[in-house]
């Protein structure tokens, strides 16, 4: 089963050289996550003052600068990792250095039939973000 690892905290708690070492630790445990068979995605999200936020109500679009919602925390990034159940995710999860900090949020992802076919970062030419 698929599950989404939303990372979630204070965007002021860290110095810019612990948010490089954040980013390395987690480079690293894509890494680990890859040759255990469970990694599928991750990335860290740019801050939330770049947000844009979109709803449609009574059929007129309306646009508004920054997040859905203010919060104490907000969403930093996320992984998106495959596990036999909620228990090896939450073990998943616990390695997440963002967790030490801030919170993971755990959510099962439903699969629908007929998406189209994912992409590597390798097909789209990037290289993985963290």
């Amino acid at each position: 089963m698929r599950y989404m690892l939303l990372i979630y905290g204070d965007e002021q708690a860290l110095s810019d050289d612990e948010r490089q070492a954040c980013y390395q630790e987690s480079t690293e445990l894509a890494h680990q996550l890859a040759r255990e068979g469970h990694f599928i995605a991750t990335a860290p999200l740019h801050p939330t003052s770049t947000a844009t936020s979109v709803r449609i109500r009574d059929g007129k679009r309306l646009v508004t600068d920054g997040p859905f919602a203010e919060t104490h925390e907000q969403l930093g990034g996320f992984f998106m990792i495959e596990a036999n159940d909620l228990d090896e995710a939450i073990a998943i999860a616990s390695r997440i250095p963002g967790a030490r900090w801030g919170t993971v949020e755990i959510r099962p992802v439903i699969e629908l039939p007929g998406l189209p076919e994912e992409k590597s970062s390798a097909d789209l030419g990037a290289r993985p973000a963290l």
